[in-house]
């Protein structure tokens, strides 16, 4: 048996460190490629399932691992080019997947895009609140572009969000602190004879 296609989507998946986000253009500021993106949905959705009680996580792993990797060939729009540009993803994911022995990914995929399922709905919530965490991230670094989507992130939060729980954190989110984890892990606090 060959393995030429899994090798080939091996590198087809590298190649989405290279794909910025689509609104990168707009914020004229380095955030997180697809690749990036895609790593920290993964781990949002696993919490917010597990938040939910939602057990089947290796349903939502792939949902997370499988929601933007068709824009290995389609790239990734922001929410201006949407507008204008209609991307075939579906044909893009079954080129993408096809003659792998993971083919049926591509069944993960349709109903991650279908939204009717409570893990599909689970995955859309981490990939938007993804969105918020990086304008938080970029708030610290005094970038004004996130005050300035205040009032559409809420917009998103109260509209767009599926769970409970993926609101009550974009709520913990407004107040959250970015540096928080480093200043509690460092090791003036966790080894207090540092230093003597």
């Amino acid at each position: 048996m060959s393995h030429s296609r899994n090798l080939e989507f091996m590198f087809e998946i590298s190649s989405l460190r290279n794909v910025e986000r689509g609104w990168r253009q707009h914020l004229g500021v380095d955030c997180a490629n697809d690749l990036e993106h895609t790593i920290r949905v993964a781990w949002m959705a696993l919490m917010i399932a597990r938040s939910e009680g939602v057990t089947n996580e290796e349903k939502i792993l792939k949902m997370a691992l499988v929601h933007d990797m068709a824009e290995t060939r389609t790239s990734d729009h922001s929410y201006v080019q949407k507008v204008y540009v209609q991307a075939d993803e579906e044909k893009a994911a079954d080129h993408l997947f096809e003659g792998t022995t993971i083919a049926n990914m591509r069944e993960v995929l349709a109903e991650y895009d279908a939204r009717q399922s409570m893990e599909a709905k689970i995955v859309k919530d981490a990939d938007n609140l993804d969105i918020d965490l990086e304008l938080k991230e970029l708030a610290e670094t005094g970038h004004k572009l996130p005050e300035k989507w205040k009032t559409f992130r809420r917009k998103i939060r109260d509209e767009k969000l599926y769970t409970n729980t993926a609101q009550e954190m974009w709520d913990e989110f407004q107040t959250a602190d970015v540096h928080s984890w480093h200043f509690k892990a460092n090791k003036w606090v966790k080894i207090p004879k540092a230093g003597l």
